[in-house]
């Protein structure tokens, strides 16, 4: 089995990327603090008839640098993200939106998504070497959400014209993006009312660590425990996931089998959930923009 390290892993460079070029719409890249987390782009795409005088949804994505412009990756690939939210918004499947692209912290990517409550219900000998390895001592997830909630969206509200209820806000991820996604949506379900998973990195621990590691069952009980005890009740969210079945994809497996067992438990079913297995694909920009439409249309789409 080939494995190699999901793409959106990749530290960023310390000189910033160029500005995404979008073939619709425009992207405005803001500058906000971040506090105690290190500086990042934010990057904001608007669609090509944006008008502040209509009100418009907000899709927060992260791994904000390999969403729109491939040309810009280290990797030459990219969500093309725009291209799946103007689509679906001129076939009819959702409202006007807006995305808000969070950039990851490169170095720090893992001490920002691995939910902190996941690290805690850890063995102690792997949390602390998750601690030591991976996040260089400080778990970052819980200021990361902070700055989320009570920096970023407040400054999105305020400079555009959009809907601020939960029902029509939504986040979404993949890999380690996908963990940050579902703890963003139990902590903080007044905020948002969907996420979205894709490629959902169960197996919790770094890559760079080899497939034997990852072949483990703490992280992804880490995982299930917190989820049952602090998912929002079923019938007001909606929870989007999948996995592929190509190289590190094949890790999920029997853990996305049993968080969809999981979920059935808990009371979630469709419309409000879907969980998809996506024969033939890997962990990579490339085959999460092939369904990234259906993705937003599932989750900001009509209620």
């Amino acid at each position: 089995m080939s494995l190699t390290l999901p793409v959106a892993a990749r530290a960023v460079s310390d000189t910033p990327l160029p500005l995404p070029q979008v073939v619709t719409g425009r992207i405005e890249r803001l500058a906000i603090d971040s506090g105690s987390l290190p500086p990042r782009p934010v990057d904001v795409w608007l669609p090509a008839d944006y008008d502040p005088a209509r009100r418009y949804q907000v899709l927060y994505a992260h791994d904000g640098q390999m969403l729109f412009d491939a040309s810009t990756t280290w990797n030459r690939q990219a969500w093309q993200l725009h291209e799946a939210v103007a689509g679906a918004v001129r076939a009819g499947r959702m409202a006007d939106t807006i995305i808000v692209g969070v950039w990851n912290g490169g170095p720090r990517r893992y001490a920002e998504y691995y939910p902190r409550k996941m690290l805690d219900r850890l063995p102690d000998a792997l949390r602390a070497e998750y601690l030591a390895r991976a996040m260089d001592g400080r778990s970052d997830a819980d200021a990361y959400l902070r700055f989320l909630v009570e920096t970023l969206k407040p400054e999105i509200d305020h400079r555009y014209s959009t809907h601020r209820d939960a029902a029509r806000t939504a986040v979404m991820g993949s890999s380690m993006g996908g963990l940050i996604s579902l703890y963003a949506l139990a902590e903080h379900p007044q905020v948002f009312g969907a996420a979205a998973a894709l490629s959902t990195h169960w197996v919790g621990l770094p890559t760079a660590w080899g497939p034997d590691r990852l072949r483990n069952a703490a992280a992804p009980l880490a995982a299930f425990g917190y989820l049952q005890a602090a998912l929002p009740a079923p019938g007001r969210h909606r929870v989007y996931m999948d996995r592929g079945t190509t190289d590190l994809e094949a890790f999920y497996a029997p853990h996305q089998a049993f968080v969809d067992e999981l979920m059935h438990d808990l009371g979630w079913r469709a419309p409000n959930f879907v969980s998809r297995v996506v024969e033939g694909t890997g962990h990579n920009e490339r085959d999460w923009a092939a369904r990234a439409g259906e993705v937003v249309a599932f989750l900001l789409g009509p209620r």
